[in-house]
């Protein structure tokens, strides 16, 4: 039978020391790939971004090349002047009346959260009633 050969105190110390740098590079190795790794992903997110921004911009010089055509065209730019900066023509009078769309929406939400609030009343109160009904009827027969 053959003995396994008994190292040395200086030889184990050798491969442990070995083992020991082997294993921190390939922590270092590791952690550098996970690093790396991470940038892409940064960088594909930002590239993503950029595309949508680049696209967002694209449309609005397009519909601003639009607005360029129509404002050339003295029919249109005439009607915009009356619509929007209170331009009339002779003979006409220009009577404005002002829109109260956000009080409106504010006023109809307002309401809609009060309709809410009240039906969430009937209904525990409605609950709570036939809690208390069943709960006699229980006594009662217990007694």
């Amino acid at each position: 039978m053959a003995r396994s050969k008994k190292l040395s105190k200086s030889a184990r110390m050798r491969i442990r020391f070995s083992v020991l740098v082997a294993f921190g590079c390939i922590i270092y190795f590791i952690f550098c790939l996970g690093y790396e790794l991470y940038q892409v992903h940064n960088l594909k997110v930002e590239e993503h971004n950029l595309k949508a921004e680049y696209k967002k911009i694209k449309k609005e010089q397009e519909e601003l090349k639009i607005k360029i055509e129509q404002l050339n065209d003295p029919e249109y730019l005439a009607k915009y002047a009356r619509e929007n900066y209170s331009y009339s023509k002779d003979g006409e009078y220009i009577i404005k009346l002002k829109e109260k769309d956000e009080e409106i929406s504010k006023v109809k939400k307002k309401i809609d959260d009060n309709y809410m609030i009240i039906g969430i009343s009937a209904f525990m109160f409605i609950v709570i009633v036939f809690a208390l009904k069943k709960s006699k009827k229980r006594n009662k027969g217990k007694r």
